[in-house]
């Protein structure tokens, strides 16, 4: 299945009676590769659970084009996934097909195949029969993307995905996640690297304190001199309103002030 665009109107997501997100609108386009950055406490994680159904909205609509079924995988920010129970690497990989398998089916020689296939393109294909309890950091998590390659997903959503992990592990996986691009399906990250953003996704959605920017990366994360802090949005007035006004016209007008003032 190839991804729809997956359309966000308006959407308000409150925590505790306050509006973590205010009003976001905008597109994710099929097969775009897009960050989600800005300051914390702004409702980067928030968001992305509002597009997975984790958590409801309070206002507004998230149209996914009437993809239906096991069409987004998704990696949260800290793993929920018990390190002392008996699973193996396999094991592991494998539970993300739980939906397409059941609960309590047998494990197939074409499942075990694309599982195996999997740890291979993480690099882990030794390790099949490993605990999970004997894993560095950056095993595990190249274990949780080897169980995204086997969702075989058409939209991916990674909640931090190189947090506490080594270089070489980040940079392996910045390749996996290049290679979905290239295949079309629609990927989209919490990052707050801003290098790896630049240097690797093309779109980026920056939620700051007077509401958000979202568009090409070239234009929300300027390189430095131009690019000095979010609190640029607010001299600059470079945010989308809530009316629907195009975006990338909004963005850019909005940085070609800020390089007027730099």
């Amino acid at each position: 299945m190839m991804p729809a665009p997956i359309h966000l109107q308006n959407i308000v997501i409150d925590y505790g009676g306050d509006p973590i997100i205010r009003d976001v609108s905008g597109c994710f386009a099929p097969g775009s590769l897009t960050a989600i950055a800005g300051e914390n406490g702004r409702g980067k994680s928030t968001l992305v659970k509002g597009l997975i159904g984790e958590i409801p909205l309070t206002n507004g609509t998230i149209d996914t084009g009437g993809m239906k079924g096991p069409v987004m995988a998704y990696l949260a920010q800290t793993s929920t996934l018990e390190k002392s129970f008996p699973f193996t690497v396999a094991d592991t990989v494998i539970l993300g097909a739980w939906k397409q398998m059941g609960a309590f089916r047998a494990v197939n020689r074409a499942l075990a195949r694309k599982a195996h296939n999997a740890l291979c393109q993480v690099g882990l294909e030794n390790l099949a029969n490993r605990p999970i309890s004997t894993l560095s950091a950056g095993q595990l998590q190249r274990v949780l993307f080897a169980r995204l390659i086997l969702q075989d997903a058409p939209v991916i959503l990674l909640d931090e995905p190189f947090t506490a992990i080594d270089a070489q592990t980040t940079d392996d996986l910045i390749g996996i996640i290049k290679n979905w691009h290239r295949e079309g399906r629609t990927v989209i990250a919490v990052l707050h690297d801003f290098d790896h953003i630049r240097h690797h996704f093309p779109q980026t959605l920056f939620l700051h304190a007077q509401g958000y920017a979202w568009g090409a990366t070239e234009t929300i994360l300027p390189p430095s001199p131009q690019w000095t802090g979010p609190h640029h949005f607010a001299s600059t007035g470079h945010t989308t309103s809530s009316s629907g006004s195009d975006q990338q016209s909004s963005v850019k007008t909005g940085f070609a002030k800020l390089r007027l003032l730099s």
